[in-house]
């Protein structure tokens, strides 16, 4: 589920590792299924062994640890995957520990707090369907960065209609499309086209330039609130940040799990739920019609 409002609030979570060394790198026993690592485990101890963490990042949905040694480690979280420097939700389910110790005068920038001098980086991940890669800085651009369509931060109305608008793919299935577009996912999805006022059935090749102003406006509303509100942690309880707390952005959802309930805004309609590209859709058929957005509309 973690998509860029969630991605972001984990990377923003472990800022602190930044500048602290590697001292070990080590898989955690774990009775299931074991993740994606590549290289195994052992190689990439002996590529950071000692190395000083530069920076974290983001990539799309995915977090990216930069090494002084030119090699970034690339972790994607998928569907429940989870970065974390403390309190995991449980044992069971951690796949990864990565051992950091802070640099020889750092200490002396820290809290004299039990353990700050040293830090625990955690992949946890309950379905086993994240993923771990190290790539040196070149395979990272050519193997992944290339691939991937603008920052869902950074995009435009005009980069919009110039990558979606010759499709005819539904305007909700080509947002998922992280060659199009990197970081949004189902939820915010939907979340966005609610506020853009664009039925989620649309082709995008019917979509006009004020409605790819709205949709981009949209982007940024939406991804920056949540960021602000740390993610949204659904039902399940599986999404949580890096030192195990919830998100609070669900109860600001708008469409999203909200079928049958008033439409918020309206006030006419009720959300309807649909299928899209095998995943679930939810809308509201007075404020997202697909001839634009409903002249009844209050301002946002």
């Amino acid at each position: 589920m973690p998509e860029l409002p969630e991605v972001e609030t984990m990377c923003r979570g472990i800022k602190s590792i930044e500048g602290y060394r590697v001292i070990n790198v080590q898989m955690t026993k774990c009775d299931l299924k074991p993740i994606s690592i590549v290289p195994p485990v052992g190689e990439i101890l002996d590529i950071l062994k000692n190395q000083r963490i530069l920076d974290v990042g983001r990539l799309g949905k995915r977090v990216l640890v930069n090494f002084e040694n030119d090699y970034s480690l690339v972790i994607e979280p998928r569907m429940t995957g989870l970065v974390m420097l403390e309190n995991p939700p449980n044992t069971k389910h951690l796949r990864l520990e990565i051992a950091l110790k802070a640099v020889e005068g750092q200490e002396r920038g820290i809290p004299e707090t039990l353990g700050e001098s040293e830090k625990k980086l955690m992949f946890w991940d309950r379905r086993g369907l994240g993923t771990i890669r190290l790539l040196a800085g070149s395979d990272l651009k050519s193997q992944l960065a290339q691939r991937l369509g603008p920052d869902a931060l950074t995009i435009t109305a005009k980069m919009y209609s110039e990558r979606f608008g010759g499709r005819k793919k539904e305007i909700k299935v080509a947002l998922l499309d992280q060659t199009l577009v990197a970081g949004i996912g189902n939820i915010y999805a939907a979340e966005i086209l609610f506020l853009a006022g664009v039925d989620p059935r649309s082709a995008c090749d019917r979509i006009t330039l004020a409605q790819w102003e709205r949709i981009a406006q949209a982007t940024q509303t939406i991804l920056q609130t949540a960021i602000e509100y740390e993610g949204s942690t659904l039902s399940d309880g599986t999404y949580r940040n890096a030192i195990n707390g919830e998100g609070s952005y669900q109860h600001c959802h708008r469409v999203y799990d909200r079928e049958g309930m008033a439409c918020t805004r309206c006030e006419l309609g009720r959300i309807q739920r649909l299928v899209q590209g095998q995943r679930s859709t939810f809308f509201c058929p007075v404020c997202q019609r697909k001839r634009g957005r409903h002249a009844s509309l209050k301002a946002e």
